[in-house]
């Protein structure tokens, strides 16, 4: 095969599996013009039409998802075979892709995987943070973390937090003006600060526990977000009640910035942990980033 040929396979096996040109461009390293121009060329040369285009995606049409589903998996396996070779170095390296929520990357991932990215150069980590469900494998991350209770059952876990707890909220105005929540139901007539889940496009239900029993309140208030730091600020803010992780506010209720209530309503649960498919043929790099971010007691 003409060395060209394989280039342009490539280029329309890296677009049809990101859905975008923007990011296989960016996986390539080649801007997003020239990724196109290079793409039409080879539907051109070929004769048929490999990608349906709009505004908003790209997805293959029928005779080129009938070429992804053969040339795609050889291209994987040259990647991998080619990745494996990072092994035989010296030093450890390649690119690992983490999924990861706004807390766990801010108190875990970050702090944890300094220090390994100074002593390994080679070792390049991406964290793309967002707070969907994000298929890891269709999505082509190499590992994702999720609270221990969510991580599927047909993947690898490993715990790399402690146990945490959620914390409710407010500023200690908010709460002279409004009598602090003694249950949970007292929150529907609070104004709560709301977080919109993106996967389900649905306002996430505060959840609580206490002897046993659980309650899940969906909550009203005058804002709705989708970043911690967000509903933090609102909170000191004086805009309400809002639920975050307890670590993630812990230093504002200790200056008296924020006070915790319902306190006795918010149990632990089961901490972060890394995931990722248990067919996975880990690389050095890999298995480095599990040995850091492991949780020790």
């Amino acid at each position: 095969m003409p060395r060209r040929s394989f280039n342009d396979l490539h280029a329309f096996v890296a677009v049809a599996m990101a859905g975008s040109f923007t990011r296989a461009a960016a996986q390539l390293g080649m801007s997003q013009s020239a990724l196109s121009q290079t793409v039409r060329q080879l539907e051109e040369g070929l004769g048929v039409r490999l990608l349906s285009r709009s505004t908003r995606s790209v997805s293959p049409t029928e005779a080129g998802q009938r070429l992804l589903d053969r040339i795609g998996p050889q291209f994987t396996e040259i990647k991998t075979a080619l990745d494996s070779l990072g092994d035989f170095r010296d030093r450890p390296a390649g690119v690992i892709r983490i999924s990861a929520g706004e807390h766990a990357a801010i108190s875990i991932l970050q702090p944890a995987l300094v220090p390994l990215l100074a002593e390994y150069p080679d070792i390049h980590v991406e964290i793309s943070v967002d707070y969907g469900m994000t298929d890891i494998v269709a999505e082509r991350f190499d590992a994702g973390v999720r609270l221990g209770e969510r991580v599927a059952k047909d993947m690898i876990a490993v715990r790399i937090g402690p146990d945490m707890r959620m914390a409710v909220v407010a500023s200690p105005g908010y709460l002279a003006a409004n009598p602090p929540p003694l249950v949970p139901q007292d929150l529907i007539g609070h104004r709560c600060i709301n977080m919109r889940l993106p996967t389900l496009n649905e306002i996430f239900a505060w959840e609580f526990e206490k002897d046993g029993r659980e309650l899940r309140v969906r909550v009203e208030g005058p804002l709705t977000v989708n970043s911690l730091a967000l509903r933090r600020n609102a909170a000191l803010d004086g805009q309400g009640l809002a639920y975050l992780p307890e670590p993630f506010v812990r230093a504002d209720i200790a200056s008296g910035a924020l006070v915790s209530v319902l306190g006795d309503w918010c149990a632990d649960f089961p901490g972060y942990h890394l995931y990722y498919p248990s067919r996975r043929q880990n690389s050095a790099a890999f298995a480095l980033v599990i040995q850091t971010l492991r949780h020790r007691l």
